[in-house]
């Protein structure tokens, strides 16, 4: 069992190896344990039990759930690694066909916003330690980590903030648009407007848990680099009395990554994504009593023996462009792949 952080999580510099001393699963959130101080993955799967929907899913666990006693620097030596691509759950055509019908439910006002999702199939070789590494030194971001089950992993290379939570104050930063250059991202419309339907439903989610009068939107369109591409995002805040449990249970899955109106996102999400999502755009973090940190599984990958699935997406609109759609996707995967 293996699990590093980047420091990001810590308020450091660097990669941390955390000491664990217990490993839970659980497979719903009424089952659910809060930690006194662990990491925690929740399953987009849990999105059933949420929404009331039944949605594809894998043969992993709902929950799981670290018991840690803290964390040292890692020490390594980086060793090759090799991925070989193996297949992906759409080809461009494919995409790009499901956007213009997705374009179409727009049209229609099933979904004002949907986030669409592709999966990337590789055959790795070496360990993954290396593979996360490698892509952290590619693209450094402040919530990646790695976590080894002995019997799968999650690698993720996340940069969004879904919730974090001390004392009586909550914080999110919904990540929505995406740009290889800086000004091509404050000049587009079309990526403001979705960042702002997002971050609405991010208000509307937090209100729900919110003490009385406590929500508001501190900023908007914030433009971050990283190493391979720029994101937007814009911060939403309450004040609340709430437990993780109650708070996941009116919030999951995370708005950013499914769209407007949610529960029928995601069910439309269902009927277009040919592959499950399993830990992808669920959530994972770092949980201390009943303070936590938590980011949105964004640019992740799940791996099996030698086998490893990395996933990206795009946020679909009426105006966009199903081309630069898929642009998008493969831009959000360049630094786990470079060849892509």
């Amino acid at each position: 069992m293996r699990l590093v952080l980047s420091g990001g999580w810590l308020g450091e510099e660097g990669l941390f190896k955390a000491k664990v001393r217990d490993l839970k699963v659980y497979n719903s959130l009424k089952d659910f344990k809060n930690l006194d101080y662990g990491f925690a993955l929740f399953s987009y799967s849990l999105s059933s039990e949420t929404l009331g929907l039944q949605i594809k899913s894998g043969d992993f666990p709902p929950i799981v759930c670290l018991e840690i006693d803290g964390f040292e620097r890692l020490s390594y030596e980086q060793k090759e690694i090799r991925l070989e691509r193996v297949s992906s759950s759409f080809t461009a055509k494919d995409y790009i066909n499901a956007v213009k019908e997705v374009k179409r439910l727009i049209s229609k006002g099933v979904v004002y916003q949907l986030n669409l999702t592709c999966r990337f199939d590789f055959l790795l070789y070496g360990d993954p330690l290396d593979l996360f590494v490698r892509y952290y030194m590619r693209q450094p971001v402040p919530y990646a980590f790695f976590l080894d089950l002995e019997d799968f992993y999650v690698i993720s290379g996340s940069m969004e903030l879904f919730l974090k939570k001390e004392g009586d104050l909550i914080l999110s930063k919904p990540i929505k648009g995406t740009a290889k250059i800086r000004e091509d991202l404050i000049k587009s419309e079309k990526d403001k407007a979705e960042n702002l339907m997002i971050t609405d439903m991010v208000r509307n989610d937090l209100s729900r848990i919110a003490l009385c009068g406590s929500v508001e939107v501190p900023e908007l369109f914030k433009v971050e680099e990283y190493r391979t591409l720029f994101q937007m995002h814009s911060t939403v805040r309450a004040r609340t009395n709430k437990s993780l449990q109650e708070i996941l249970k009116e919030t999951f899955p995370p708005a950013s990554v499914v769209g407007a109106p949610k529960r029928k996102a995601v069910e439309v999400i269902d009927q277009f994504e040919p592959h499950s999502r399993d830990y992808y755009c669920g959530v994972g973090g770092l949980i201390k009593g009943g303070d936590f940190l938590l980011s949105v599984l964004i640019r992740t990958a799940i791996g099996s023996g030698r086998r490893v699935s990395y996933f990206a997406g795009a946020g679909i609109v009426w105006d966009s462009s199903p081309e630069r759609e898929w642009q998008e996707v493969l831009l959000k995967t360049q630094a786990f792949d470079p060849v892509y």
